[in-house]
C-alpha cells in the first residue's frame, strides 16, 4: 500500500474565495419583484383555501359519524312501531274471542319476522345440529342416541345479527352413553 501525500493548492486559488456564492444576484426587476409577490400571495391563498376545505371535510364527517350512530336503529324501530300498535290493539280487544285473538297474535308475529329480516336478525334454531359454543348456550348435557354433542332440545332459540350472535341458543346437548 502506498501512502498518497496531499497535492499542493496554487495559491490563486487560496487567495480567492468563491466569489460565486459572495456576490449578491442581480437587483430585481420591479416587474419581477411584483411578480413573485403576486405568485407567493396566490400561494398563500390557495395553501389557505386547502387548509379550510380539510377542515370541513373533518367536520362534516364527525357529524356524519355522530348521525349514523345516533339513527343507525332508525329503520328497524321504524319496522318495530306496527308490532307496537298491533299488540296495543289486542290488549284493547275486549270480544275474548280465542280464535280471533290468536289469529291477531300470528299476523303480529309476521310482521316481527318482516321486521327483523329487513334489519338481518336471523333466527337460530339448532335441534340436530352439532354443538358449536360460538353460537350455542349449553344447559345441560343427557344421554341420547346418535353421535354426542349434537344439539337434542332447544330451549330458547338464538339470534344474529349479520353473522353475530346476538343471543346464543340455550341447548340441551347429547352425550355418548356410559
Amino acid at each position: 500500500m502506498t501512502e498518497q501525500t496531499p497535492q499542493p493548492v496554487p495559491e490563486e486559488q487560496q487567495a480567492a474565495p468563491n466569489t460565486e456564492a459572495a456576490t449578491p444576484a442581480a437587483p430585481a426587476t420591479p416587474e419581477a419583484l411584483a411578480a413573485a409577490e403576486q405568485k407567493v400571495a396566490e400561494l398563500q391563498d390557495a395553501l389557505l383555501r386547502a387548509k379550510a376545505e380539510t377542515e370541513n371535510m373533518r367536520r362534516r364527517a364527525a357529524e356524519d359519524v355522530i348521525k349514523a350512530g345516533k339513527f343507525a336503529a332508525e329503520k328497524f324501530a321504524s319496522a318495530m312501531v306496527p308490532v307496537k300498535d298491533s299488540l296495543e290493539a289486542a290488549l284493547a280487544d275486549t270480544s275474548n274471542d280465542v280464535a280471533k285473538i290468536r289469529e291477531g297474535v300470528e299476523l303480529t308475529l309476521k310482521q316481527l319476522a318482516q321486521a327483523f329480516a329487513g334489519a338481518s336478525v336471523e333466527e337460530v334454531n339448532p335441534l340436530g345440529e352439532k354443538f358449536d359454543p360460538h353460537k350455542h348456550q349449553a344447559i345441560s348435557q343427557i344421554e341420547a342416541p346418535g353421535e354426542p354433542n349434537h344439539v337434542v332440545q332447544v330451549l330458547q332459540k338464538g339470534y344474529l345479527l349479520h353473522d353475530r350472535v346476538l343471543r346464543p341458543a340455550l341447548v340441551i346437548v347429547s352425550k355418548a352413553a356410559g
